[in-house]
């Protein structure tokens, strides 16, 4: 996923509420309080639903063997470096908008994330489609392989196997696309918003807790800066229109779902602290103690931080960076539980990639698609891992079948 897409997201994260910056919404509209409630309730609810089913996912993408399957890995160096070339986006990107028309650049990344969305969704649809076709459904086998050269030097570009099922997946998936591409309704955009974000979670992966600490440190400063230091990112949040964030409107309950007053949570915001708690996770899987100690308290960690978030931009009614609180919540809960268990050397020696096979990639490039200030940016190159179409080259070896 683009450093651009990523840095948007998380640009997200100031974004309006009642007339307020930050994890919210847009218009002068004055919200009732059932309708803010209902509003956020679902936003904080979205929310946990990426982390949780990601987090699992990702235990069970760590041990794939399927290339198809197998998931980025962070190093620390990546993430060290990963907010300046956030912030050189998101600079870059406001310059864009203030130079050409925002009309043609939205039209262009709405056919973009058009593409990228009905992978995503094909992708995070295909476990629970497998289980609901019944045994007897005619289920095919394909295989899309792309190869360079000829003979002993043949290398394979692209090698995407899937059946039916996936295709089924994908033609359902294509007409959530359309919709969200004629309409722009918001329950298409969050159909796509949690799509980005689960694929994120469950293929993103941290390779151990200081690599975790070191990409949330830096990009708490990064979403402090860009929000109180300047007007960049909501400048940036408001002109950029893509399903990098969940969306619910405050005045639903007098519109339906014809209602047009969001409010909105950026990608960034879950993502990030999400492949955290997963790290986490699998950290808990490998104690191998059948417990989820540590998954659990950053989980609830998340909740408490995103709660924090929404009270204070309420009650000093300015933008809030949500990853301001976010950050020493995720980080801060489970630091103190590994203390008082007395496991916090063996939590920061863990070393995630141990539980990966030895052909999982490393992070050696930032991703081109879309995300958090790394969210989204992690979110679409899982996508592209997912969907088998990796850049990566092999040496085409002969296959039984096909």
């Amino acid at each position: 996923m683009d450093a651009a897409a990523a840095v948007i997201l998380d640009a997200l994260n100031a974004t309006d509420s009642n007339g307020t910056e930050a994890l919210n919404a847009t218009a002068k509209f004055v919200a009732t309080p059932e309708g803010t409630a209902l509003a956020y309730g679902s936003l904080v609810f979205m929310a946990l639903l990426p982390i949780f089913f990601g987090a699992l996912r990702s235990v069970t993408c760590s041990k794939s063997k399927n290339s198809s399957d197998m998931p980025e890995t962070i190093t620390g160096r990546d993430a060290a470096r990963f907010p300046i070339i956030a912030s050189c986006t998101l600079f870059g990107l406001y310059l864009f908008f203030k130079v050409f028309s925002q009309e043609y650049i939205n039209l262009l990344l709405s056919v973009y994330f058009f593409g990228l969305g009905v992978l995503a969704l094909s992708h995070t649809m295909s476990p629970l489609m497998s289980r609901i076709f019944p045994e007897s459904f005619p289920n095919k086998q394909y295989q899309l392989l792309f190869t360079q050269g000829s003979g002993e030097s043949k290398e394979e570009i692209v090698n995407y196997e899937f059946d039916t099922k996936n295709l089924v997946c994908l033609v359902i998936s294509s007409v959530v696309g359309v919709w969200y591409l004629l309409k722009k309704h918001w329950i298409a955009n969050n159909l796509f918003g949690l799509a980005f974000a689960l694929n994120g979670v469950e293929l993103l992966h941290l390779n151990n807790v200081s690599t975790g600490c070191i990409l949330l440190g830096g990009l708490f400063v990064y979403d402090v800066f860009w929000v109180f230091g300047t007007n960049v990112m909501v400048t940036v949040a408001k002109s950029f229109e893509a399903p990098i964030k969940l969306v619910f409107p405050q005045d639903l309950l007098e519109k339906g779902l014809g209602a047009s007053n969001f409010a909105m949570l950026g990608l960034g915001d879950i993502v990030i602290p999400g492949i955290f708690i997963a790290l986490l996770l699998r950290f808990d899987v490998s104690l191998k103690k059948n417990s989820r100690t540590y998954f659990y308290s950053s989980f609830l960690a998340y909740i408490f931080g995103l709660g924090l978030t929404i009270f204070v931009m309420h009650t000093f009614k300015h933008a809030q960076p949500a990853l301001l609180y976010l950050v020493p919540a995720c980080v801060g809960f489970p630091v103190i539980v590994a203390l008082i268990k007395g496991e916090l050397t063996e939590m920061f020696s863990y070393e995630s990639s141990e539980e990966v096979l030895p052909a999982s990639p490393r992070l050696t490039s930032f991703p081109t698609v879309s995300g958090s200030p790394a969210s989204l940016a992690s979110s679409m190159d899982a996508v592209s891992m997912a969907t088998g179409s990796s850049p990566r080259r092999r040496r085409l070896q002969p296959t039984p079948h096909m």
